[in-house]
């Protein structure tokens, strides 16, 4: 049968389809009765990425760039192939690709890079609903250089204020950094009006200096009104990416979350915007040159990939992006959100279950208490019914903290889901509330 997504299809269709892609996806031949309910955390993987990886280490296992022989060419022909696969996945250019570990060393690398042109008293703008990857390192950056913190603050439905997020830009706001999906609420944010807004702002940079290597950056060099960083990580999976459309200037995401590999992450920043911020770290390859008394900066994208990178994982994220593009990435976010939306009827019903954010635009992530229970024992519960679910704060203290809450469970969809999958957790969340 068709083994791709189709919009507009009846939930059953689909369900199908699900119910065909999950037999190449090796984990459920060693576990046939697995109900994998945590893709917001990661996604399993197909045998197309686990082969590319293996393919890697049988015939191409050697370092890149610097090689002159024929297997280390090869791997950096391949290693290329990858980045180029990539940068047209999201619509750019090769030299915009930055491959990190994963979307919280993306955001680590522009607090560290873009922040040192910084100045005391000047303003980012994030949100309540942010992880911890899109706080604690802007908090740091504050804590060394006296910038300000401000956060859009989010309603009851769970979605951001716009009239407020409005409010606080200003002539001193550096930076707004906002995830296009919430990795609790499931909450898609307006990205559009989001970066149009900051993008309306004239902006009084002044000129600050980033000392490293003798390089002199300028705010000015940004794209028009303030830059914008999007954490795409629960974006990547189920929506397409066109970064010349959104218009963002830094886009991170994880390749474990959209089926890949662990341990690999893209950071996309406009060219403007890369040349503009000194390196991020030091070591091989992300130099030309190194004197005694100095150093020269590699072209992009290597001036930001200090060391050995991981090679056999970005081979694995081109296998992952491959796939994702065949099962129809528009249609399978429809897919996952109308998951979501099933069990959040379902669990609805139940007496006692309280749902987290009731955003009219959600993915299929569904964060949920049941009242007198902790979410731990929810989950433990959930998992000897063969329903693998999240518990905790998820990553996002402040917003746990907005609804009153400690912790939460968090089932959230993937490609492999089927109907049968949503039914047998409201079931499973029913027997919760009667034996808990």
């Amino acid at each position: 049968m068709n083994t791709s997504f189709v919009a507009g299809w009846p939930l059953s269709a689909n369900s199908n389809v699900a119910h065909a892609l999950k037999r190449v996806f090796p984990i459920f031949e060693t576990r046939p009765d697995l109900i994998y309910l945590d893709n917001a955390a990661t996604t399993q993987k197909p045998s197309v990425v686990l082969d590319a990886e293996r393919d890697f280490y049988l015939k191409s296992c050697a370092n890149v760039h610097r090689a002159i022989h024929a297997i280390g060419e090869e791997a950096t022909a391949r290693y290329e192939k990858a980045r180029t696969q990539v940068a047209r996945f999201l619509g750019a250019k090769p030299r915009e690709i930055v491959f990190t570990r994963g979307t919280t060393e993306s955001i680590n690398l522009v607090a560290r890079t873009f922040g040192e042109l910084l100045r005391e008293g000047d303003e980012i703008v994030l949100s309540v609903m942010e992880h911890h990857a899109n706080i604690v390192p802007w908090q740091q950056l504050a804590q060394r250089k006296g910038v300000v913190l401000k956060f859009i603050p989010i309603t009851e439905s769970g979605e951001l204020d716009l009239v407020e997020y409005e409010r606080l830009l200003g002539p001193r706001t550096r930076l707004v950094a906002v995830s296009m999906v919430s990795n609790v609420l499931g909450t898609i944010n307006p990205i559009a009006r989001i970066v149009a807004a900051a993008k309306s702002v004239h902006v009084g940079h002044g000129t600050a200096a980033g000392t490293a290597s003798g390089i002199t950056s300028s705010l000015t060099a940004f794209s028009n009104g303030i830059p914008v960083l999007l954490d795409a990580a629960q974006a990547a999976p189920s929506m397409p990416l066109d970064v010349r459309a959104l218009g963002a200037d830094f886009v991170a995401f994880s390749g474990h979350k959209m089926y890949g590999p662990f341990g690999i992450g893209v950071l996309y920043g406009t060219e403007r915007a890369l040349d503009a911020i000194p390196p991020f770290m030091g070591g091989g390859d992300m130099i030309s040159e190194v004197r005694l008394d100095g150093f020269s900066v590699n072209e992009l994208p290597y001036k930001f990939e200090a060391g050995t990178p991981s090679i056999a994982e970005a081979i694995g994220l081109e296998a992952a992006i491959h796939w994702l593009e065949k099962v129809n990435l528009d249609a399978l976010g429809e897919y996952e959100s109308r998951l979501g939306a099933r069990f959040l009827h379902g669990i609805e019903g139940i007496q006692g279950v309280q749902v987290l954010g009731k955003a009219e635009r959600r993915a299929g992530i569904v964060a949920f208490t049941l009242e007198g229970v902790h979410a731990h024992d929810v989950s433990a519960f959930l998992d000897k019914q063969g329903v693998a679910v999240r518990a905790g704060h998820h990553c996002a203290h402040p917003l746990a903290r907005r609804f009153g809450l400690l912790s939460s469970a968090r089932a959230s969809f993937g490609a492999y889901n089927t109907l049968e999958d949503v039914d047998a957790a409201i079931r499973a969340v029913a027997r919760a509330k009667e034996e808990l």
